[in-house]
């Protein structure tokens, strides 16, 4: 029997497995890489704003990406708690389109604002006595609310034409949030018109950052061969890697999704790589950002020391 979206109320996540002992397992997974997420991001953002040695460009896209991992993680790992241990599977439509809006909205910010970063780690190779300058507090400011503005005007137009297919039949998400691939297998008759919105969507949040990052990462290496000594090359590379770390793992999970035909899409293995870049990767990122950090793990050590003394 055939159905609009005009009469789902709700609908059922699947999650990842319907064993209760598994469904334990996964509740307690899931809560420590929570608590991780949300510690790491929090004490890395609270350094950053009390530390004046990290008041410089790069610590401020560092703690906007904490920022944005809060919120991010936030939109996924409490919902999928409550469907590890409640019998209640369901989430409501309005539910559902408002986890796609936010997830939608904070990856795509998260695609600008890692451009962003690529482009002030440019700058701080290329022209480092002039780098202060350059990317003066005004510019960076600019970037973060533009990464922002891009990232929910762009999720505006994904949320408004996915939701208004014509979903048909079950209402079952064989998944564990709402995202496209499986909203789409729901819906009656995917139109041309609605592929053309998706290769957009994906050409201007994730190819365009990406064609940016990857001239960015041109140009620094350009720049670091032009340093003579071995050791001011390596140092130079050290600021990068991190972020080049970052971006590797971020935009391979998202481009391996979602730059496939609908068509190739296996909802059981993309699980997988979804849950590396919607509840692992927010883990992740303090860690690559402050494990290697000399100025943060001072900043730290400062913070531990006072508030022990």
């Amino acid at each position: 029997m055939e159905r609009s979206n005009h009469t789902v109320t709700k609908f059922i996540l699947v999650g990842f497995t319907t064993d209760p002992m598994m469904q334990l397992v996964l509740f307690v997974v899931f809560l420590c890489v929570y608590s991780v997420t949300m510690v790491g991001n929090t004490i890395l953002i609270m350094l950053i704003c009390n530390d004046c040695r990290l008041h410089t460009p790069m610590y401020f896209f560092i703690g906007n990406l904490s920022f944005l991992d809060l919120w991010y993680s936030s939109v996924y790992t409490p919902k999928i708690l409550m469907t590890c241990i409640s019998e209640d599977k369901s989430i409501s439509f309005a539910g559902c389109l408002a986890q796609f809006f936010f997830s939608a909205g904070l990856a795509y910010s998260e695609c600008y604002l890692l451009a962003a970063m690529a482009y002030d780690r440019y700058v701080a190779i290329s022209n480092p006595l002039l780098y202060a300058q350059a990317m003066s507090r005004r510019l960076c400011h600019c970037l973060v609310i533009c990464s922002y503005t891009g990232g929910f005007v762009n999720a505006v137009i994904l949320t408004s034409n996915t939701f208004t297919l014509d979903f048909c039949g079950d209402n079952v998400i064989d998944d564990f949030f709402c995202d496209v691939p499986p909203l789409v297998k729901l819906a009656c008759d995917v139109e041309e018109s609605y592929q053309a919105v998706l290769y957009f969507l994906l050409a201007s949040n994730v190819v365009t950052p990406t064609v940016l990052i990857l001239a960015s990462y041109l140009f620094i290496i350009h720049a670091i061969l032009g340093i003579h000594s071995t050791q001011g090359r390596l140092k130079a590379f050290s600021t990068c890697s991190s972020h080049l770390t970052s971006v590797t793992l971020y935009y391979g999970s998202i481009l391996y999704i979602y730059s496939r035909p609908s068509s190739s899409y296996s909802l059981e293995r993309d699980k997988m790589v979804s849950t590396f870049y919607t509840v692992l990767f927010p883990m992740l990122n303090p860690m690559i950002y402050s494990l290697r950090n000399k100025d943060v793990k001072e900043a730290l050590k400062k913070t531990l020391q006072v508030h022990i003394i």
